[in-house]
C-alpha cells in the first residue's frame, strides 16, 4: 500500500466513525439540525472549534469530553453545512434517515475526492502538521465563511463557503487520524 492509498483507508475508516455518530444522533434527534439557518450553522461549528482551541491551550475539561469527539463534531456538522447549501434551511424535519444518510454519503464521498486531489498535489504535508494547526485552520475557515455570510455570497475572488467547509471537513478528519496515531 501506498503512502497516498494509506491515506485513503485512514480517512475513509474516520467518515465511517463520523457516519457512526451522525446516524446514532438522527436516531435520537432525527434530523432536527434542518432547522439551522447557515449562521446558526456557521456558529455551532465555531463554537465547537473555540471549544477545541480551549483544551488543547489549558488541556482541562468540566464536561469529560475530550478534543476528538469535537472533531467528530466539526466533520458532521460540515457536511449538515453542505447538505443545507444544497437544500435550504426548513422550518420543519423535512427529511427522514434514510435521505439524511444519503445526502450525508454524497457530501462524504465529494469531500474525500477533494481530499485525494489535494493529498497529491500536496504529497502527504498534512503528516507533518501539528493538530493544534488544524484547529487554528478550522477557525480561519469559520472566520471566512462569516464573512461571505456578512457579504450576502457576494465575494470578489475567493472560494464558496462550500469549499470552506470541505476543508473544515478534510482539516478535522486529518486531526481525528492523527490523534488515533498519537493515542
Amino acid at each position: 500500500m501506498n503512502k497516498f492509498e494509506k491515506t485513503n483507508a485512514e480517512f475513509e475508516a474516520a467518515l465511517e466513525e463520523c457516519r457512526t455518530v451522525f446516524s446514532n444522533k438522527l436516531h435520537d434527534y432525527r434530523a432536527s439540525w434542518r432547522i439551522l439557518r447557515p449562521q446558526s450553522l456557521t456558529d455551532q461549528l465555531f463554537i465547537k472549534a473555540k471549544r477545541i482551541r480551549q483544551l488543547e491551550l489549558t488541556g482541562e475539561t468540566l464536561v469529560g469530553e475530550g478534543i476528538r469527539p469535537e472533531f467528530i463534531a466539526l466533520v458532521n456538522y460540515g457536511i449538515i453545512g453542505l447538505i443545507q447549501l444544497e437544500k435550504g434551511f426548513a422550518d420543519t424535519v423535512d427529511i427522514d434517515t434514510d435521505e439524511a444518510i444519503q445526502l450525508y454519503n454524497t457530501h462524504a464521498h465529494e469531500t474525500l475526492e477533494l481530499m485525494k486531489r489535494k493529498n497529491h498535489d500536496y504529497d502527504e504535508a498534512w503528516r507533518d502538521m501539528r493538530v493544534s494547526s488544524y484547529t487554528d485552520l478550522v477557525l480561519t475557515k469559520i472566520e471566512r465563511i462569516k464573512e461571505i455570510e456578512n457579504l450576502g455570497g457576494e465575494t470578489l475572488v475567493s472560494e464558496g463557503v462550500d469549499s470552506n467547509l470541505m476543508d473544515i471537513i478534510n482539516y478535522s478528519v486529518f486531526a481525528l487520524i492523527k490523534l488515533r496515531v498519537e493515542c
